[in-house]
């Protein structure tokens, strides 16, 4: 099974979808990971936009960067700037993808607004997953 992991800053809401995300539409293919380089805790935004599209992740935990565990990963996915230039420095054999996605937690107004921008970026990350699995899938093939 092809192991990815995401990496965020306070892997509170962009890398806390993205492991949901990749674990329902991967099933059988990848096992995803989640890690931050200062957890702060599963937004709940986060959860709410998820749930909205039948995935829970409201049982995950934010947890800190396992440098064991990144160094078995096939692939690494940093998901913000702060996570991209503070990642441990990995093997060459693992593949380093940067998806610079704007953070929904710093979103100010109202709870409206606020559920806007969590479930543009939870759209934009399950398209970016999407292709991720797409690319996976045809190199599998191809190999």
């Amino acid at each position: 099974m092809f192991k990815v992991m995401f990496l965020c800053t306070g892997n509170s809401c962009r890398s806390q979808m993205a492991e949901g995300i990749a674990k329902k539409l991967g099933a059988g293919l990848i096992e995803s990971f989640s890690a931050g380089l200062v957890p702060t805790g599963i937004n709940r935004y986060a959860v709410k936009v998820m749930k909205k599209i039948g995935i829970d992740i409201s049982g995950q935990q934010s947890k800190p960067i396992n440098e064991n565990l990144l160094r078995q990963m096939d692939t690494i996915i940093t998901l913000c700037g702060n996570a991209e230039l503070l990642c441990p420095a990995t093997p060459p054999e693992i593949k380093h993808i940067h998806w610079p996605i704007d953070d929904p937690a710093k979103t100010v107004g109202s709870e409206e607004e606020i559920l806007k921008e969590f479930t543009r970026t939870r759209d934009e990350i399950k398209g970016k997953i999407e292709k991720f699995l797409m690319e996976a899938i045809n190199a599998h093939n191809n190999s």
